[in-house]
């Protein structure tokens, strides 16, 4: 559990650097890091709407524009899409044949093919429609007081996704971001190492599993309760372990997770509740 905690706490660590670029105020770990752990309690409740609950949290301590935040928010994110799809090349080049019967089991491409062939047309189709929509409600109220704060918005936004190019300890960021991983990867190996159905299993075939339960935290369920389960039981029929074993294998891995987030979270709560915000010294 206290790798778990670490994951968290670099991941607070990750965006408050975020955050804190090109801001006149000073911004902590910790409070970041209770705005997190809030967060990801939302998450178990109504998912995906902790990503916006914890820019409020952040908001609460910090005067901090809510569009830069959650630009950052969205940074983040695809930072994390794009490292995990790293992490599928990379089970792929190392398992590539349970990737193959995987995905003739699960994919036909004559199916994909017509799908692509009879609906593509209609999808270019609402695009366009959107996209001439989009233009003829811009022309007609692109002097009202509601768009002017939609193109502030818009412009606090795009300073988030900046902070990218702009923060400081650029080479800290990719550190932690790549040990973040590697904590996933760890807390999943030392987990299969310790129950007898999984204490088998290779370095390589633990990495196939991580890949599967990210995928099935991606999906719009509070807290990939569910998804991550089947993924992770799924993938390890592959490898000779039961479905069940496998269901009481990813449980205990998500319910270590979850236990942190629903004690942190609990705590966060209190704690941002309390905290008062800090002022811009004129």
């Amino acid at each position: 559990m206290f790798i778990g905690l670490l994951g968290f706490w670099l991941r607070a660590w990750r965006w408050k650097n975020l955050i804190a670029t090109n801001e006149t105020i000073t911004v902590k770990t910790i409070p970041i890091f209770w705005s997190l752990m809030f967060g990801n309690l939302v998450n178990l409740i109504f998912p995906r709407a902790g990503e916006v609950a914890r820019c409020g949290a952040v908001r609460k301590t910090y005067p901090i524009k809510f569009g830069k935040i959650f630009g950052t928010v969205v940074l983040e994110r695809t930072i994390d899409m794009l490292f995990m799809l790293f992490i599928i090349a990379l089970a792929f080049l190392l398992e590539g044949s349970i990737f193959i019967e995987i995905f003739k089991n699960l994919v036909s491409l004559d199916a994909i093919k017509g799908f692509i062939v009879e609906y593509f047309y209609w999808a270019l189709l609402f695009f366009l429609m959107l996209l001439l929509m989009g233009v003829f409600a811009y022309q007609k109220f692109k002097k009202t007081a509601w768009l002017g704060k939609l193109r502030q918005f818009a412009r606090q936004f795009v300073s988030g996704l900046e902070t990218l190019i702009h923060m400081e300890n650029k080479v800290g960021f990719w550190v932690a971001t790549f040990s973040i991983w590697i904590i996933y990867f760890l807390m999943m190996y030392w987990m299969a190492l310790s129950i007898p159905a999984t204490h088998t299993l290779s370095a390589t075939s633990v990495l196939m599993v991580l890949v599967m339960g990210s995928i099935g935290m991606i999906a719009p369920v509070q807290g990939g309760i569910g998804t991550f389960h089947a993924m992770v039981a799924f993938i390890l029929l592959y490898y000779g372990v039961s479905e069940e074993q496998g269901k009481i294998f990813a449980m205990l891995v998500h319910t270590s997770q979850i236990m942190i987030v629903l004690i942190l979270g609990g705590i966060s709560f209190l704690y941002l509740f309390r905290k008062k915000k800090v002022t811009l010294n004129v």
